[in-house]
Protein backbone atom coordinates (compact mmCIF):
# COMPACT_ATOMS: atom_id res chain seq x y z
CA UNK A 1 0.00 0.00 0.00
CA UNK A 2 1.29 3.45 -0.87
CA UNK A 3 1.95 5.61 2.17
CA UNK A 4 -0.03 8.57 0.88
CA UNK A 5 -0.21 10.41 4.19
CA UNK A 6 -1.29 14.07 4.02
CA UNK A 7 2.23 15.45 4.42
CA UNK A 8 3.68 13.28 1.65
CA UNK A 9 0.72 13.94 -0.63
CA UNK A 10 1.18 17.68 -0.17
CA UNK A 11 4.88 17.32 -0.96
CA UNK A 12 4.10 15.26 -4.08
CA UNK A 13 1.42 17.54 -5.47
CA UNK A 14 3.38 20.71 -4.69
CA UNK A 15 6.43 19.28 -6.48
CA UNK A 16 4.41 18.31 -9.56
CA UNK A 17 2.79 21.74 -9.68
CA UNK A 18 5.99 23.75 -9.22
CA UNK A 19 8.82 21.68 -10.68
CA UNK A 20 6.98 19.08 -12.74
CA UNK A 21 8.53 15.96 -11.14
CA UNK A 22 8.76 14.05 -7.87
CA UNK A 23 11.18 11.35 -6.71
CA UNK A 24 9.71 8.94 -4.14
CA UNK A 25 12.23 6.47 -2.64
CA UNK A 26 10.84 3.25 -1.17
CA UNK A 27 7.35 3.98 -2.48
CA UNK A 28 6.66 0.33 -3.30
CA UNK A 29 7.67 -2.64 -1.14
CA UNK A 30 10.70 -4.74 -2.03
CA UNK A 31 8.47 -7.83 -1.99
CA UNK A 32 6.21 -6.50 -4.74
CA UNK A 33 9.19 -5.21 -6.72
CA UNK A 34 10.88 -8.61 -6.57
CA UNK A 35 7.66 -10.30 -7.73
CA UNK A 36 7.39 -7.94 -10.69
CA UNK A 37 11.09 -8.34 -11.47
CA UNK A 38 10.70 -12.13 -11.51
CA UNK A 39 7.86 -11.79 -14.02
CA UNK A 40 9.85 -9.46 -16.25
CA UNK A 41 12.94 -11.68 -16.27
CA UNK A 42 10.81 -14.77 -16.94
CA UNK A 43 9.20 -13.02 -19.92
CA UNK A 44 12.65 -12.04 -21.18
CA UNK A 45 13.94 -15.61 -20.86
CA UNK A 46 10.88 -16.89 -22.76
CA UNK A 47 11.33 -14.36 -25.56
CA UNK A 48 8.02 -12.73 -24.63
CA UNK A 49 9.29 -9.15 -24.63
CA UNK A 50 9.33 -7.13 -27.83
CA UNK A 51 11.42 -4.21 -29.03
CA UNK A 52 9.95 -0.86 -28.06
CA UNK A 53 9.29 1.72 -30.72
CA UNK A 54 8.84 5.46 -31.02
CA UNK A 55 5.78 7.34 -32.22
CA UNK A 56 2.14 6.30 -32.04
CA UNK A 57 -0.32 4.75 -34.44
CA UNK A 58 0.63 5.02 -38.11
CA UNK A 59 4.02 6.62 -37.37
CA UNK A 60 5.11 4.00 -34.84
CA UNK A 61 8.48 2.47 -35.67
CA UNK A 62 11.38 0.67 -34.03
CA UNK A 63 14.45 2.92 -34.10
CA UNK A 64 17.53 1.59 -32.33
CA UNK A 65 19.24 4.96 -32.70
CA UNK A 66 16.62 6.50 -30.37
CA UNK A 67 15.83 3.76 -27.87
CA UNK A 68 17.01 0.24 -27.10
CA UNK A 69 14.67 -1.44 -24.66
CA UNK A 70 12.20 -4.32 -24.69
CA UNK A 71 8.71 -4.13 -23.27
CA UNK A 72 5.63 -6.12 -22.29
CA UNK A 73 2.36 -4.45 -21.33
CA UNK A 74 0.82 -5.12 -17.92
CA UNK A 75 -2.63 -6.66 -18.23
CA UNK A 76 -3.42 -7.50 -14.61
CA UNK A 77 -2.99 -11.20 -15.37
CA UNK A 78 -1.00 -11.95 -12.18
CA UNK A 79 -1.36 -11.16 -8.50
CA UNK A 80 1.72 -8.92 -8.59
CA UNK A 81 0.39 -6.91 -11.52
CA UNK A 82 -2.99 -6.57 -9.85
CA UNK A 83 -1.35 -5.33 -6.66
CA UNK A 84 0.68 -2.73 -8.55
CA UNK A 85 -2.30 -1.55 -10.56
CA UNK A 86 -4.26 -1.10 -7.31
CA UNK A 87 -1.47 1.13 -6.00
CA UNK A 88 -1.61 3.20 -9.17
CA UNK A 89 -5.39 3.49 -8.83
CA UNK A 90 -4.82 4.93 -5.36
CA UNK A 91 -2.32 7.39 -6.77
CA UNK A 92 -4.71 8.35 -9.56
CA UNK A 93 -7.47 9.12 -7.07
CA UNK A 94 -5.09 11.17 -4.92
CA UNK A 95 -3.81 13.21 -7.88
CA UNK A 96 -7.32 13.85 -9.13
CA UNK A 97 -8.48 14.97 -5.70
CA UNK A 98 -5.50 17.27 -5.13
CA UNK A 99 -4.82 18.66 -8.61
CA UNK A 100 -8.15 18.19 -10.45
CA UNK A 101 -6.39 16.53 -13.39
CA UNK A 102 -9.30 14.40 -14.58
CA UNK A 103 -7.13 11.29 -14.85
CA UNK A 104 -9.28 8.44 -16.10
CA UNK A 105 -7.08 5.46 -16.93
CA UNK A 106 -3.60 4.06 -16.44
CA UNK A 107 -1.45 2.00 -18.78
CA UNK A 108 1.95 0.51 -18.04
CA UNK A 109 4.56 -1.92 -19.27
CA UNK A 110 7.68 -3.69 -18.13
CA UNK A 111 10.77 -2.06 -19.65
CA UNK A 112 14.00 -4.04 -19.87
CA UNK A 113 17.10 -2.12 -20.93
CA UNK A 114 19.84 -4.66 -21.74
CA UNK A 115 23.50 -3.77 -21.33
CA UNK A 116 24.08 -0.94 -23.79
CA UNK A 117 20.40 0.07 -23.74
CA UNK A 118 19.29 3.71 -23.62
CA UNK A 119 16.48 6.08 -24.57
CA UNK A 120 17.41 9.48 -26.00
CA UNK A 121 15.77 12.68 -24.81
CA UNK A 122 12.03 12.89 -25.45
CA UNK A 123 8.71 13.81 -23.87
CA UNK A 124 5.95 11.30 -23.24
CA UNK A 125 3.20 13.39 -24.83
CA UNK A 126 3.03 16.03 -27.51
CA UNK A 127 2.18 19.39 -25.96
CA UNK A 128 -1.55 20.06 -26.24
CA UNK A 129 -2.40 16.49 -27.25
CA UNK A 130 -3.07 15.42 -23.63
CA UNK A 131 -2.89 11.75 -24.55
CA UNK A 132 -0.66 11.24 -21.52
CA UNK A 133 -0.74 13.67 -18.60
CA UNK A 134 1.32 12.10 -15.81
CA UNK A 135 4.17 9.60 -16.27
CA UNK A 136 5.45 7.12 -13.69
CA UNK A 137 8.51 4.89 -13.45
CA UNK A 138 8.96 2.19 -10.80
CA UNK A 139 12.45 0.69 -10.53
CA UNK A 140 12.85 -3.03 -9.83
CA UNK A 141 16.60 -3.77 -9.71
CA UNK A 142 18.01 -4.51 -6.24
CA UNK A 143 21.50 -3.32 -5.28
CA UNK A 144 21.90 -1.00 -8.25
CA UNK A 145 25.44 0.38 -8.57
CA UNK A 146 25.91 3.98 -9.68
CA UNK A 147 28.70 3.04 -12.10
CA UNK A 148 26.28 0.81 -14.02
CA UNK A 149 24.74 3.96 -15.54
CA UNK A 150 21.09 3.74 -16.59
CA UNK A 151 20.07 6.89 -14.73
CA UNK A 152 16.94 8.82 -15.63
CA UNK A 153 17.81 12.42 -16.49
CA UNK A 154 15.00 15.00 -16.42
CA UNK A 155 15.44 18.54 -17.71
CA UNK A 156 14.66 21.20 -15.15
CA UNK A 157 11.92 23.72 -15.91
CA UNK A 158 14.47 26.37 -14.99
CA UNK A 159 17.09 26.53 -17.78
CA UNK A 160 19.56 27.92 -15.24
CA UNK A 161 19.41 24.72 -13.20
CA UNK A 162 21.21 21.49 -14.01
CA UNK A 163 19.16 18.46 -15.13
CA UNK A 164 17.91 16.11 -12.42
CA UNK A 165 19.72 12.74 -12.34
CA UNK A 166 17.78 9.87 -10.74
CA UNK A 167 19.39 6.53 -9.92
CA UNK A 168 17.21 3.45 -10.65
CA UNK A 169 16.96 2.02 -7.12
CA UNK A 170 14.48 -0.71 -6.18
CA UNK A 171 11.12 0.56 -4.96
CA UNK A 172 11.70 4.13 -6.12
CA UNK A 173 8.76 5.71 -7.94
CA UNK A 174 9.36 8.74 -10.15
CA UNK A 175 6.34 10.81 -11.16
CA UNK A 176 6.45 13.64 -13.68
CA UNK A 177 4.25 15.65 -16.03
CA UNK A 178 4.26 13.95 -19.41
CA UNK A 179 4.04 17.00 -21.68
CA UNK A 180 6.33 19.31 -19.76
CA UNK A 181 9.41 17.31 -18.77
CA UNK A 182 11.93 16.21 -21.43
CA UNK A 183 13.90 13.24 -20.14
CA UNK A 184 16.24 10.45 -21.20
CA UNK A 185 17.62 7.13 -19.98
CA UNK A 186 21.40 7.09 -20.02
CA UNK A 187 23.20 4.02 -21.40
CA UNK A 188 23.26 1.18 -18.92
CA UNK A 189 26.08 -1.30 -18.35
CA UNK A 190 23.79 -3.79 -16.59
CA UNK A 191 20.28 -5.05 -17.41
CA UNK A 192 17.87 -2.45 -15.99
CA UNK A 193 14.22 -3.31 -15.33
CA UNK A 194 11.36 -0.95 -14.52
CA UNK A 195 7.63 -0.51 -14.90
CA UNK A 196 6.85 2.58 -16.97
CA UNK A 197 3.32 3.95 -16.79
CA UNK A 198 1.08 6.81 -17.87
CA UNK A 199 -2.13 8.32 -16.56
CA UNK A 200 -4.54 9.52 -19.25
CA UNK A 201 -7.67 11.64 -19.43
CA UNK A 202 -10.97 10.29 -20.67
CA UNK A 203 -11.24 9.70 -24.43
CA UNK A 204 -7.49 10.02 -25.02
CA UNK A 205 -6.65 6.36 -25.68
CA UNK A 206 -4.40 5.75 -28.67
CA UNK A 207 -2.66 2.69 -29.99
CA UNK A 208 -0.13 1.16 -27.61
CA UNK A 209 3.49 1.38 -28.69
Amino acid sequence: MLNLNPALLNQLTDALDKQGWFEWPNAVSDALCHALLSEATAHAAAGALHLAGVGRGAIHQVNAAVRRDEIRWLTGETAAQQAYLRLMAMLQDALNHALFLGLFEFESHFALYPAGGFYKKHTDSFRGAANRLVSTVLYLNPDWQADWGGALVIDSKDPQQAPIVITPEIGKLVIFMSEEMPHEVLPTQHPRVSVAGWFRCRNTRTLMQ
